[in-house]
């Protein structure tokens, strides 16, 4: 039996990335969409990167129209709550509606609802982890920040991100910060000429079988 040829107007399926045989990274952007969203996402698209953004609720619900392309161009989606508080002086009751009118707004503005959670600052307790295990979520941290939000200089950030590039790193950026946006292209292709490929938190944290409510990396004194 002769099988009929894919049709010609069939999208090529992308080839997933294997991390344990490849030098990879995850550029992730917390607080957005921000109004320079569009831009960074012309970025990433020219230079064929994906990233991972962890979203806030509030600004999800006022730009739905990047977190749609977000995840039509194969970006990842995570929760980073929808007002940004602390979680770690929260209670049970604000933290789950936090992170479920996050889920509930991505779901409506793009038809997904992400499957990673990074709390606030990075803040995260055991009550924050019983969270996220309710809600079938690990929490997402980084390997290393690119001091963005403090410097807000393309020079300094894209030297600070090279300084602490590794592989299977996660990197915590901004999409709020101007002059990351303004400097993506040039750290794309840097990252590349040094044999990286750019992927999403998923790719990276593929090989540590994460369950939910698990944090990666684990944060400081929750070592066993």
């Amino acid at each position: 039996m002769t099988l009929a040829p894919a049709p010609a107007f069939a999208a090529p399926k992308e080839e997933p990335v294997d991390c344990e045989q490849v030098k990879c990274i995850a550029l992730t952007f917390d607080d957005g969409p921000s109004k320079y969203a569009g831009t960074l996402l012309d970025t990433l698209k020219k230079h064929d990167a994906k990233a991972t953004f962890f979203l806030e609720g509030q600004y999800v619900k006022s730009r739905p129209q990047y977190v749609k392309r977000m995840v039509a161009e194969g970006h990842e989606l995570g929760n980073h709550s929808y007002s940004h508080p602390d979680f770690t002086k929260s209670d049970a009751a604000t933290i789950k509606s936090e992170i479920q009118k996050t889920q509930d707004a991505v779901k409506k503005a793009a038809g997904v609802e992400p499957r990673l959670l990074r709390p606030p600052y990075g803040l995260a307790d055991l009550q924050v982890s019983d969270i996220a295990a309710e809600f079938g979520m690990p929490i997402i941290l980084w390997t290393a920040g690119s001091k963005d939000w403090s410097t807000k200089d393309v020079d300094a950030i894209q030297k600070q991100t090279l300084a602490v590039a590794e592989p299977n790193g996660i990197i915590l950026m901004h999409d709020w910060v101007k002059q990351t946006v303004d400097g993506m292209a040039s750290l794309i292709k840097t990252l590349k000429n040094k044999g990286y490929h750019l992927v999403t938190v998923s790719d990276v944290i593929k090989s540590q079988e994460l369950k939910p409510g698990d944090a990666f990396p684990t944060p400081e004194g929750w070592e066993s």
